[in-house]
């Protein structure tokens, strides 16, 4: 079982506190659901980013699995690494795809738990969904390698095993965008991001990272969300595109602008 390691911090430890502000930021983000195949969303603490991350659970559809891709902030564990443990939130027990999980273990996908222990990015995803829904699973992959290469190789490797066992799943990218930076550079940096990410072009992607040094965390996991995406949407017969739901910084919240950090949600239908 993987406990929460930030309840209390990023979000409210009392399940009755937090279902009262999942259900005030889902109202509030309120809009027409979208087929989509992928997803962007923030992870930072609810009071910061909840309301951007809302505008995309308050729209996504109901699936078997969610794939949750995240960065590996603390570098604990394998490059890549899955998780096959049940997730619990103080909304409850959430299970792990298992059969998803073994087609992908031993790819470039490793099973380990400690890359999980201590990681935020993905735990705070999941009392979103189980807001929304019953009876889903789960497959989360922390990747601590973010290169262009095994981004792509693991949204293939996603793709692939989701179309093997015919399952119905969304895969979800965790990344806040420009970290720390004045607001007028921030709006910039990641205004060139979100371009190439909507036009969902992945070597423009990093292009872009590295043109402007770029500081969004989870840059690995959109790549691989964008990837497996286009796969999935390729499978169907069909071209996927991105839209942007929303754009905000953390200055919106505390109405500081010296230092802020970008939140960009996104969905890939």
């Amino acid at each position: 079982m993987r406990n929460p390691a930030v309840a209390g911090q990023f979000y409210p430890a009392s399940a009755a506190e937090l279902r009262h502000q999942l259900d005030e930021m889902l109202q509030a983000a309120k809009g027409e659901e979208v087929q989509a195949l992928g997803a962007v969303v923030p992870h930072a603490g609810y009071v910061y980013s909840g309301a951007v991350a809302a505008e995309v659970y308050s729209r996504l559809p109901e699936r078997e699995t969610y794939v949750i891709l995240g960065p590996n902030h603390h570098g604990l564990g394998a490059a890549v690494a899955l998780s096959r443990d049940s997730w619990r939130t103080p909304l409850g027990i959430v299970e792990t795809d298992i059969e998803l999980a073994d087609l992908l273990a031993g790819s470039i996908i490793d099973c380990d738990e400690l890359a999980h222990r201590q990681e935020h990015s993905i735990e705070v995803q999941i009392p979103f969904l189980q807001a929304r829904f019953r009876g889903f699973r789960i497959l989360p992959i922390a990747m601590g390698l973010q290169d262009e290469e095994t981004a792509v190789e693991v949204g293939e490797e996603v793709a692939k095993a989701a179309l093997r066992l015919k399952r119905s799943c969304t895969v979800i990218a965790s990344s806040d965008l420009t970290h720390y930076e004045r607001l007028e550079i921030a709006r910039k940096v990641d205004a060139q991001l979100i371009e190439a990410i909507l036009n969902m072009d992945v070597p423009e992607l990093y292009a872009r990272v590295y043109n402007y040094n770029a500081t969004a965390c989870g840059y690995g996991p959109i790549a691989a969300a964008m990837t497996a995406s286009a796969s999935l949407a390729a499978a169907a017969g069909k071209a996927a595109s991105g839209k942007l739901l929303r754009y905000a910084t953390s200055g919106d919240v505390t109405g500081s602008y010296d230092q802020v950090v970008g939140y960009g949600a996104i969905v890939f239908a």
